[in-house]
């Protein structure tokens, strides 16, 4: 266009009123529409629509009910889905979100167990040696129990499988030789508890531990009461071990008197229920009671039973177990007497059985542990009695077995398979992140803690400021000269899988009893990659935090932070609030056993701890038959939980200031604090079996996952915020209890 030149006006046509009312009608709605797209697109370019955004909505939506009142019980309305959609597969006695991930996480195992690669570290090749003789099914059958039968003869044979036991074994029997040769050949504690590990004084050094004994055939002591609900559970151990002898001795060409062989059976029960009746569950809640340090030779003196006359002899039984690493333990040795009642129990209970009776009862620990290890017909023993006690109906798919086998015995080296093929590096960063913000959150609602005292509350600090943590996999197992190194003295052959169980009962334990004169090493990891769980140890004040369990929805670098708050935060509160429950609270910073309290805010801590246990035990559970959860079994595991989801809430929250709100998630209409108590919620979304229910609530340290939900979240005003929630509602409490 020139300067000249103009534009031209068009002719300004003729409008009726009636075509102007349309289209100013017209173009409002025009407008509208435009407004309307405009509005739409501005909002979608808030919603996260990322992979890791959309996985996580979709994972969410599918696993709650929102038709459920979220004020009347969350647990349905973040469950709900869930339950609905999963029924508990065969081999499980319960099955919940850590049973789905376990078995991806085998999944995983077994690809890389069963991986061929051309140039590896020895250390990975014993382990897929170790697998392949469990995967060995056919070999193992063609065996029997001849793998058994054949090594019972070491351990002076179980006198119900054999003929004539008093004369070709009983003459020459000795209780101190048989249950020291289980305890360092094959890591069976039966009758005595022997442990080395370090001295709750001293957290540097390692001593011995002489302990009540801790696992039973029936699992809890409560069911050897054999009444009511348990009779069933009671008579179908008796039929496993009467099963189990009478396989043997068919198998070995014997005669079986029945009601010979039925009423030995009922013996080693009435032994058992007696010996299970005098271990205290209470008492080990308290580490000073706990805590007996006396001289090696004090114990004949203090726990003098005996057995046909035969009194047994303490610094004996140690010097059987410890020359077998050549260690010499002197009678003036300091030892720790853990369980001083119940060694006084012993002399009592012992008194009535015979030499055959007690032999009898301290092989059988061993013979039903090895039964894994041997053919179907032996397994199905077991298999029987297990569906009686806790509704499992079928075994674990055999390459899953395999897998769960090796990783607890190679940890280093299956982590290490599991490491290259499933974990990234990225996960560590963000994780000393959130480490970070709930240590800070904790250290800070120590200043609002009315109940705790200045002199108290500063050792709390130093304390959490001291809290290790680890994150993922040791670096070590990276290194193949330490691996290799690590596993030099195991030898496997694909074909002696029965071997090779025993080979690893007997490394495993000797490592242990090698530490006695050797200084606690701080650094080392205890636990294996490979593993969905986190840790506390009281000893070493250190939190733990293997890879298996850095994966959604406890936790992915894309998801939402809200969900990885709700997740992984809620654990790791969940871990450093250990240091300060009713157990962890007597351990001072350096992980010494030390009284770093005063007396008022000790009495004012027990008083509220008493608050969540009475809370707990006011919960019955339908399942179980009505039974009611015992608070104070389960009561560091409630103070944890409580105090872990406030600390992450709370992180989060401060995490939202430094950074801002979060994009909503696509197609739920929650915000994001509600989002992060879904996420809590759905962790513990899972279904037990009736006769599960009642052992979780028998002998479980924590509290069955609806309750660890709800008990929870009612102490929490957060969430009755979050939610909207009226003061009438089941999820406010009248009595909000509180420690951390």
């Amino acid at each position: 266009m020139t300067e000249t030149d103009t534009p031209k006006l068009a002719k300004k046509p003729h409008w009726t009123s009636l075509e102007i009312g349309l289209i100013t009608i017209t173009s409002l709605f025009f407008i509208v529409i435009v407004v309307l797209i405009i509005l739409f697109a501005t909002q979608s370019d808030k919603i996260c629509t990322t992979a890791d955004c959309t996985r996580s909505a979709s994972r969410l939506i599918e696993n709650m009910d929102a038709t459920m009142d979220p004020c009347d019980n969350f647990y349905q309305y973040a469950c709900g889905g869930w339950l609905k959609k999963n029924i508990i597969p065969e081999a499980h006695t319960k099955y919940g979100l850590y049973n789905i991930l376990n078995a991806n996480l085998d999944v995983i195992l077994k690809g890389v167990l069963e991986k061929k690669v051309e140039r590896e570290a020895a250390a990975l090749t014993k382990a897929k040696i170790l697998y392949k003789s469990c995967m060995n099914i056919n070999l193992i059958e063609q065996k029997r129990g001849a793998p058994l039968l054949d090594m019972l003869p070491d351990i002076f044979e179980w006198p119900m499988a054999v003929d004539n036991w008093e004369d070709n074994y009983g003459k020459t029997w000795r209780l101190e030789d048989v249950i020291a040769r289980l305890n360092w050949k094959y890591g069976i504690q039966v009758l005595v508890n022997f442990i080395i590990r370090a001295d709750d004084r001293d957290s540097t050094s390692h001593i011995i531990y002489f302990d009540q004994q801790m696992s039973f055939g029936l699992l809890s002591r409560n069911i050897y009461s054999c009444k009511g609900r348990f009779a069933k559970a009671c008579r179908a151990y008796e039929q496993f071990m009467f099963d189990l002898a009478k396989l043997i001795r068919t198998d070995r060409g014997l005669k079986i008197d029945e009601t010979g062989l039925r009423a030995e059976v009922t013996r080693v029960v009435d032994l058992e229920k007696d010996i299970a009746t005098a271990t205290d569950s209470a008492q080990k809640r308290d580490p000073v009671l706990l805590y007996n340090k006396m001289e090696l030779r004090s114990m004949n003196t203090i726990s003098t039973f005996e057995i046909d006359s035969q009194k047994f002899n303490w610094s004996y039984y140690t010097a059987k177990i410890m020359d077998t690493v050549k260690i010499t333990v002197p009678e003036s040795e300091k030892i720790i007497n853990y369980s001083p009642y119940y060694y006084r129990k012993l002399k009592t209970i012992l008194a009535k059985y015979t030499k055959r009776d007690v032999q009898n009862y301290v092989v059988w620990p061993f013979v039903m542990q090895m039964v894994g290890g041997l053919s179907r017909a032996y397994r199905n023993t077991r298999n029987a009695f297990l569906k009686v006690l806790t509704g499992k109906t079928a075994e674990d798919a055999l390459w899953r077995r395999c897998a769960l086998y090796v990783n607890s015995y190679l940890d280093k080296a299956v982590g290490r398979l599991y490491v290259q093929e499933a974990f990234s590096d990225n996960s560590k960063e963000l994780m000393e992140e959130m480490i970070k913000d709930i240590r800070e959150v904790f250290i800070s609602n120590l200043d609002n803690l009315s109940w705790m005292d200045e002199e108290t509350k500063k050792a709390a600090e130093e304390k959490a400021q001291a809290i290790r943590e680890r994150i993922g996999y040791s670096d070590d197992i990276m290194n193949d000269e330490y691996l290799n190194d690590e596993y030099k003295d195991l030898s496997y052959s694909a074909e002696e899988y029965f071997k090779n169980i025993l080979q690893n009962l007997e490394y495993v334990q000797k490592k242990h009893l090698q530490k006695l004169r050797k200084k606690v090493n701080k650094d080392e990891w205890l636990f294996g990659a490979a593993v969905i769980n986190a840790f506390y140890s009281a000893n070493l004040n250190e939190i733990v935090f293997p890879a298996g369990i850095l994966q959604p929805p406890f936790f992915n670098k894309g998801q939402p932070k809200s969900l990885n708050y709700g997740g992984i935060g809620m654990v790791i509160g969940h871990e450093i609030t250990h240091g300060f429950d009713s157990k962890g609270r007597h351990f001072d910073k350096d992980g010494n056993l030390k009284a770093w309290w005063t007396p008022e805010s000790t009495r004012k801590f027990l008083e509220l701890s008493r608050c969540i246990a009475n809370q707990y035990s006011s919960f019955s559970w339908d399942l179980a038959n009505g039974l009611h959860l015992n608070g104070n079994k389960t009561l560091e595991e409630n103070i944890a939980d409580n105090g872990g989801i406030r600390q992450a809430y709370q992180a989060y929250k401060k995490f939202v200031k430094r950074n801002g709100e979060e994009s909503p998630l696509p197609g739920i209409d929650l915000s994001h604090d509600q989002l992060f108590f879904l996420n809590f919620g759905q962790i513990w979304c899972g279904s037990y079996r009736p006769q599960q229910a009642v052992n979780s609530v028998k002998m479980d340290i924590h509290s069955p996952g609806m309750f660890r939900v709800l008990g929870s979240l009612q102490n929490l005003p957060e969430f009755a915020k979050a939610f909207k929630c009226n003061k009438n509602s089941n999820m406010v409490s009248d009595n909000v209890c509180r420690v951390w």
